[in-house]
């Protein structure tokens, strides 16, 4: 996904004179193309991720369109009184692009984990969150959004669901209505855990590739089943019970850090995001 931000914000910056990256000293080789084309339009500040968000906030209020780019916890919760203050509250348009979502560095242990990221972001007013599940949804959210004036966060991960669904900027998606009592709610690369765990389970799948503002509409066209929110990180689960007219449960224990150094096959295991523990807990929602 991260090649896929590289390669279409290139093509925007070609078409865009105010599209400018403000990067914090990760893939900065990656982007190696863009700076020849583009030299004035790359800032590379260094780790310093506080003053990233100040000088896209200020690069916003002459008019330009800027991507700040970094690991996922080092630029949200880190920084989150700047995007609170300087990006949110002055509604300025600039674009977060984080890697390493969730669990993706999994061997660098807690510091480099982020499950906090869209629940504390999706506090601030007027700011939008994207959680792209692969590649195309990557390439299609970022020309749906870049121009449109709005604080924007989008959460890219190394591991792509590897589903092909239809494309949407806001909508969700019905990947499976099986006309059942029990509807699995999920967003992002959980989605392949997710269809890999309920195979034959009689269940109805909703997929969000867009956090906040969630698709209500959608949502609400399930209301009347119970709604199971499988997930990688808080927000989701917040949007869907802030929306949901009846309970809503949670599979996965992503409100907890996890002390291990493994592989993401290991925490997701620990939380309970492995396929079989996922089709386990399905079930039992679907024997209530």
């Amino acid at each position: 996904m991260r090649k896929q931000f590289r390669d279409t914000v290139t093509e925007l910056a070609a078409a865009d004179e105010r599209v400018v990256l403000v990067f914090g000293d990760i893939s900065v080789f990656m982007f190696d193309g863009f700076t020849k084309r583009f030299p004035g339009r790359f800032y590379n500040l260094g780790i310093c991720e506080n003053t990233l968000i100040s000088v896209a906030a200020g690069l916003a209020s002459q008019g330009f369109i800027p991507f700040v780019h970094t690991i996922a916890p080092f630029v949200t919760e880190r920084c989150l009184e700047q995007i609170k203050l300087d990006v949110g509250y002055n509604a300025f348009p600039v674009h977060i692009v984080t890697v390493g979502a969730t669990y993706d560095y999994a061997w660098d242990g807690p510091t480099h984990q982020a499950i906090a990221d869209m629940g504390s972001l999706r506090l601030i007013p007027g700011i939008d969150i994207v959680q792209p599940g692969s590649p195309a949804e990557v390439d299609h959210q970022l020309r749906a959004r870049y121009a449109g004036g709005r604080p924007t966060y989008f959460r890219l991960s190394d591991h792509p669901h590897g589903q092909t669904l239809p494309l949407s900027a806001d909508r969700g998606v019905v990947v499976r209505d099986a006309g059942a009592p029990v509807t699995v709610v999920t967003a992002g690369p959980i989605l392949g855990n997710v269809m890999a765990a309920v195979g034959e389970l009689p269940v109805n799948v909703l997929y969000f590739s867009t956090i906040k503002p969630l698709d209500a509409a959608l949502l609400a066209r399930f209301a009347h089943t119970r709604l199971v929110v499988v997930h990688d990180a808080t927000g989701l689960f917040e949007e869907v019970c802030e929306h949901a007219t009846g309970p809503v449960t949670r599979i996965g224990l992503p409100d907890r850090f996890v002390s291990c150094y493994g592989t993401i096959q290991d925490i997701r295991r620990e939380v309970g995001l492995d396929p079989e523990q996922i089709r386990a807990a399905v079930a039992g929602s679907l024997a209530q």
